[in-house]
């Protein structure tokens, strides 16, 4: 990641979505400036800021069934980040790609995590 390449992620998923969402809004400052990319990004950065806003919900939850879907909007927000990065990936000519895959790599990874914590949880 921009910030944090020689470190590996968190095993603490707050602050690995954390990381994950600063990361977002550091590469989306790197983009050229073109309609198409100020509204991927929009769209990028609240997918991404509400993984861990989400996380953060689900570890606050009021009972398993609120747990539960709080860990679901989560591993939606995700999926829909790597949806984004790959739209702004496949339409744009970046300098930093090894930046946005990396980007879609650790989307990649917190999804498998929400899925596999909410398969235990059930």
């Amino acid at each position: 990641m921009i910030n944090d390449q020689n470190s590996k992620p968190p095993y603490d998923l707050e602050e690995r979505s954390f990381l994950f969402a600063k990361n977002v809004r550091i590469f989306t400052k790197t983009l050229p400036k073109s309609l198409s990319n100020i509204e991927d990004c929009r769209q990028l950065v609240k997918s991404s800021g509400s993984i861990g806003a989400n996380y953060i919900e689900a570890n606050e939850a009021l009972g398993k069934k609120d747990f539960l879907m709080k860990l679901k909007i989560s591993r939606k927000e995700t999926k829909e980040s790597a949806y984004w990065l790959r739209l702004i990936i496949e339409t744009n000519s970046l300098e930093n790609i090894e930046e946005a895959e990396r980007l879609v790599q650790e989307a990649t990874e917190l999804k498998k995590i929400f899925s596999s914590i909410i398969e235990k949880s059930k």
